[in-house]
């Protein structure tokens, strides 16, 4: 009787085991972030629970420090995603990226860019006063760039008052962009609110103009 166990719980073992590599060479033909990181995580699991009965104690550590990791990386592109829903729903707040930018601070007088340059970064304004059609603090710099069909700046963007800008290149948003097709779309639906409300914003200025004269 406890032969017949022992066969059966190593029958089991290696079925787990299998299974496990099944789900990992799976991870190689998906293409899109959020299904790779669910299968790697279903896999983890697996191996976990195989290493356990298996006494394959090295594998079992190994997946055990990938599961969480993968875990936390789901969670982070799920709470990306939820974000720029929520931006592109109405609430043009780009305050999302922000865990991937860089910081530059910024003296009064100095030009960020001049119209013409090539467009590779967009800017976060965190503190400080700017000229592009003057803006301030909490606002986004450059993200038309992105999508302008040659990549070069139609604004020049100058420092009026000394702060700090956070820097995301556009080479980071791509890759967000191509790991996650949701993230691509709520991302470009950000894009066209953002420019709704900057024609908006022009047309009012220039019916108080016109009302002036």
């Amino acid at each position: 009787m406890l032969k017949t166990l022992d066969l059966l719980g190593g029958g089991w073992s290696e079925i787990l085991g299998y299974a496990a590599a099944a789900l990992t060479i799976a991870t190689y033909s998906v293409r899109t972030m959020i299904p790779l990181r669910v299968i790697g995580i279903c896999a983890n699991c697996l191996f976990v629970a195989y290493g356990y009965f298996s006494e394959v104690y090295p594998q079992l550590l190994l997946h055990a420090i990938l599961l969480p990791l993968n875990s936390f990386r789901l969670y982070q592109m799920m709470r990306l995603i939820s974000l720029v829903k929520q931006a592109s729903a109405g609430d043009l707040s780009m305050d999302w990226i922000k865990s991937y930018t860089s910081t530059r601070h910024c003296q009064a007088g100095e030009t960020i860019f001049a119209k013409g340059d090539a467009a590779d970064v967009m800017y976060y304004a965190v503190s400080g006063r700017y000229r592009l059609i003057e803006i301030g603090a909490g606002q986004v710099i450059g993200e038309m760039g992105l999508v302008a069909p040659d990549n070069r700046r139609s604004q020049t963007f100058k420092c009026l008052e000394s702060g700090e800008l956070l820097v995301v290149s556009y080479n980071q948003v791509r890759q967000l962009y191509f790991q996650n097709p949701r993230f691509g779309y709520f991302f470009l639906r950000l894009i066209t609110e953002r420019l709704f409300a900057n024609n908006l914003s022009l047309e009012q200025r220039l019916e108080q103009y016109l009302k002036k004269g």
